[in-house]
């Protein structure tokens, strides 16, 4: 059997032109490895050098020739940047099509232009005339990219300036971190084992989270998770039943049922705090402090229910945070022995040493947060594109962190998170790293203060205990629906709130 020559195969006919166009954009989204074919522009003036832009910033090694009779600066620069850019130095003439696959006409003379496109036609040339949807045989979307992630916008060729309004807000809306992502799928992709179903369904589970369903949980993660809630479960109820034998009465427990109006406002100020200190990732302390001293709570029963208090209410914070997928494993797993380190210092010195040198300790803090809650409120406004701040001592920032949260009476959100913010980290996942951690570092805190000190008043603790974990999940879950830009001004204003009640004592 003889098969046809393909000069002999009768191609299908051109479909002629709709005479009424159907609702909808019916263009076919493609994206094309340019640096395959030759491109050619006509044209040297502002049109021409944005298309050239446009063409060089997607595809650098793309082999790009100009044609124009004069060419502005910006162009001229361009061919000093990109050795595959030829510039002719001549009018139009039908010859320049000659090897090329793909035609942008750019020039400001609307029939020469008609006349580029009916050439390209005649060779079978895809074209595009600048400004002119009816002439144009395919349009530039408007770019947005993260790192691999490349999205194009049209819109039919109707309003370009709404295609980059849209592209504005998706490059704000998209995190930075897709990059990231993108590159751990691929690591994921091959290691997948079983067949093509096998994969999808795996692949899916995975990406399931952006899409707005449930965070991934791998077993080995789901496995020390339920550890985790369990040690944490085991804990309380020790320590429940520790206060219940030693330090509680029965007739205590109907004291406080039946008269429950002071520990309402207990609950009330734990639930307070921890929607601050969930949401912002700091601010429990500085909430419950001036809460509990404003209603002539004394400061030694503040310190004390405020360290006990913390380690519950961190405890549920940090596990729906992470339940809500806010937690970066890896910025968790560096602050967590530096942290627990600096916390148990911190309270031991503490408990044998007294609140003499803590009460130095603090003002300095104080005002190293001021400038920097001023610092987070300017970023908040500026212009996004800074890149970020690399931290290289993180295990030193968690040590101070936790010591001074023990020490000096609070400190680790407004250290550390907000340092992380500062330089330029997304908050969303500062926060909920740092709640994660706070769990570990507020429980080493308290063990050791346990160990040296006891405790002491129950029913405050109790309060703010039923408060914070009753607000946790609401927190974590709006850590994720809230701007960035808000985020910034909301930890920005946390922090100078905070710096200046620390340094309120020094002039009173």
């Amino acid at each position: 059997m003889t098969l046809p020559l393909p000069s002999e195969v009768a191609l299908p006919p051109l479909a002629p032109p709709a005479t009424a166009a159907p609702a909808g954009n019916n263009l076919f989204p493609v994206f094309l490895k340019l640096e395959k074919f030759r491109v050619l522009v006509v044209g040297g003036g502002a049109v021409g050098l944005e298309k050239l832009a446009a063409i060089l910033g997607n595809s650098p090694a793309t082999a790009v020739t100009v044609v124009s009779e004069t060419f502005l600066p910006g162009i001229l620069l361009l061919s000093e940047q990109h050795p595959q850019l030829q510039l002719r130095h001549h009018a139009y003439t039908h010859v320049d099509l000659v090897g090329h696959d793909i035609i942008f006409v750019a020039t400001d003379n609307p029939v020469l232009n008609r006349g580029i496109k009916a050439h390209a036609a005649d060779l079978g040339l895809l074209c595009n005339v600048a400004d002119t949807p009816d002439e144009c045989d395919f349009y530039l979307g408007s770019i947005v990219q993260k790192g691999d992630l490349k999205i194009a916008i049209s819109t039919n060729g109707k309003s370009p300036t709404v295609a980059k309004r849209l592209r504005t807000v998706l490059a704000d809306a998209l995190p930075n971190e897709l990059q990231e992502v993108l590159q751990h799928m691929t690591i994921i992709r091959g290691k997948l084992a079983g067949d093509f179903a096998n994969k999808v369904k795996s692949l899916n589970a995975v990406t399931a989270e952006l899409a707005g369903g449930p965070a991934y949980e791998s077993p080995a993660a789901a496995r020390w998770r339920k550890i985790a809630t369990a040690s944490l479960l085991a804990f309380a109820g020790m320590l429940v039943f520790n206060i219940l034998s030693y330090y509680v009465t029965w007739d205590q427990v109907w004291g406080v049922a039946s008269n429950a109006r002071m520990f309402y406002i207990f609950v009330a100020i734990g639930f307070g705090a921890q929607i601050v200190d969930g949401l912002l990732g700091m601010g429990y302390g500085v909430v419950t402090a001036i809460s509990l001293m404003s209603i002539n709570i004394a400061p030694a029963a503040v310190s004390a229910s405020i360290h006990t208090a913390e380690m519950f209410a961190s405890g549920a914070s940090g596990y729906h945070h992470y339940r809500f997928g806010n937690v970066n494993k890896k910025l968790f797993k560096v602050l967590l022995i530096p942290g627990v380190l600096g916390a148990i210092t911190g309270a031991y010195l503490l408990s044998r040493f007294g609140e003499t040198y803590g009460a130095y300790v603090k003002p300095l803090l104080a005002l190293y947060l001021l400038l920097l809650g001023t610092r987070i409120l300017t970023k908040a406004f500026s212009k996004p594109g800074k890149a970020r701040t690399k931290h290289k001592k993180l295990g030193l920032l968690a040590a101070a962190g936790g010591f001074l949260d023990s020490f000096g009476g609070g400190g680790w959100g407004p250290l550390v998170t907000s340092t992380l913010i500062a330089g330029g980290r997304t908050p969303q996942y500062v926060i909920g790293s740092v709640s994660v951690t706070e769990f570990f570092v507020t429980f080493a805190s308290a063990v050791t203060f346990f160990a040296t000190i006891g405790i002491t008043h129950w029913q405050i603790i109790l309060g703010l205990v039923v408060g914070g974990i009753a607000a946790a999940p609401f927190a974590a879950r709006l850590t994720g629906r809230i701007p960035t830009r808000w985020m910034f001004v909301g930890v920005g204003l946390m922090v100078i709130v905070w710096s200046l009640w620390a340094l309120r004592k020094l002039f009173m």
